[in-house]
């Protein structure tokens, strides 16, 4: 019988929980509680080993590539390509808010008000990329900290050249035990994902789909337009690459994203992808997408795009030109800037509103009325930020001729 469970592609299995705990949520809610501890555990176990794969597979990921010249262009492609996709997914989120006007008459006032704190300013996010103590950084899981001494560590192992290569060796050594127990992990992806959707549809309630309605529509068609449109343009343009066959690869991390609302929660299930469906060298997923998960938003951006003109709509603010250049450079900065977790989009929506003139208690008004449906939406919005790490991390392999077109084009492998 356990045989024949892990004969089943994987995929199937986690849909099979996802449409199991969507029942289970419907037919008897009250259950639904009960079983959220498997979900909580699932999650747990994922981030549990976010933070050293960052620091390992990043640093590794740059000694594999050996050349320090290499190192410069590799790491400039990334940032530009992620800059791009992020500053669409922005613009598509404010295109699809205007279209759709979720935000027009929208019952924001009779929504209790709840601010999530102020967010962390500008001077302050850049001066903590260098920790005062590593340590405390990675009991933290501060992700920017731990790119930033994972590619110390990288380089620096690069540049002492003979005398660095016995740690080059360890770091491959941890790198691939690492992502030998993220495999592991992920055998357990049905049981969290039947949990997680339970709990969250149960808490919810199918009133989330009335009250809530246009804004879920909105960000479902954006977040369809930011994967179908933009990503399989950059694949088909960019990488010249077949398109279908990447979303066939995919499948997984994306799912996976679907059901824990978290980027950093998809990473290692992404890596693992990345290499066995996608054909990416280890050189190069090792590195682009554990940067990717910390500024690779697109599902963030677009939704922050998204929410401001539905919150100016909702209060009547009058939008011109100039309050959209406004909430498309801010949107795109604090996407670059938000935590790889749950909801954290909320935390940045003070800082784009406060730019066009809105006053925090405003504000509270709007993350009150949208917070009660925020997990389901989250969990939309967290896809295409999945979709575009993928994307970018084969774009630059494509670039970099760290792409096995074999393995690219054969079937997924499960």
């Amino acid at each position: 019988m356990m045989r024949r469970w892990f004969a089943i592609p994987l995929w199937k299995r986690v849909l099979g929980g996802l449409v199991l705990g969507l029942l289970l949520a419907l037919v008897w809610p009250e259950a639904a509680p009960k079983v959220a501890v498997f979900g909580d555990l699932f999650v747990r176990a994922i981030r549990m080993l976010v933070a050293p794969i960052v620091l390992v597979t990043i640093a590794a990921g740059i000694t594999s590539l050996a050349d320090p010249k290499r190192l410069g262009p590799l790491g400039g492609r990334t940032v530009g390509l992620f800059a791009l996709t992020t500053a669409i997914a922005v613009s598509v989120g404010m295109a699809v808010a205007l279209l759709v006007e979720p935000g027009v008459a929208a019952p924001v006032g009779t929504a209790a008000p709840k601010a999530l704190g102020d967010p962390v300013p500008l001077y302050d996010q850049l001066v903590g990329i260098i920790p005062l103590n590593i340590v405390d950084a990675l009991a933290k899981g501060d992700m920017l900290a731990l790119i930033f001494v994972a590619i110390l560590v990288g380089v620096g192992t690069v540049l002492t050249g003979e005398a660095g290569k016995p740690f080059a060796g360890l770091l491959q050594s941890l790198s691939a035990v690492l992502l030998k127990i993220v495999g592991l992990v992920m055998e357990a992806t049905p049981i969290g994902v039947f949990a997680l959707i339970a709990n969250a549809v149960a808490a919810n309630g199918s009133a989330v789909f009335v009250n809530i309605g246009w804004l879920a529509l909105a960000v479902v068609l954006g977040s369809a337009i930011q994967i179908v449109l933009v990503h399989s343009l950059i694949l088909r343009l960019l990488a010249r690459l077949p398109v279908l066959t990447f979303f066939r690869g995919i499948v997984d991390a994306l799912v996976v994203a679907f059901s824990t609302a978290s980027s950093s929660a998809t990473l290692p299930v992404a890596m693992t992808v990345a290499g066995k469906n996608l054909g990416i060298s280890s050189s190069v997923y090792s590195t682009v997408l554990p940067l990717g998960a910390s500024i690779g938003k697109d599902g963030t951006a677009m939704y922050v795009g998204l929410l401001s003109i539905f919150s100016l709509q909702a209060f009547g603010v009058p939008i011109d030109a100039g309050t959209l250049a406004i909430v498309l450079l801010t949107g795109a900065l604090a996407a670059f800037g938000t935590a790889p977790v749950p909801s954290a989009s909320l935390f940045m929506l003070a800082a784009v509103l406060s730019a066009v003139g809105v006053p925090p208690e405003q504000t509270a008004l709007i993350v009150g009325f949208v917070l009660p449906f925020d997990r389901l939406l989250d969990m939309t919005r967290t896809v295409p930020s999945a979709s575009a790490n993928l994307t970018v991390a084969t774009t630059v392999a494509r670039w970099e001729g760290e792409l096995d077109q074999a393995v690219y084009r054969a079937p997924p492998r499960r």
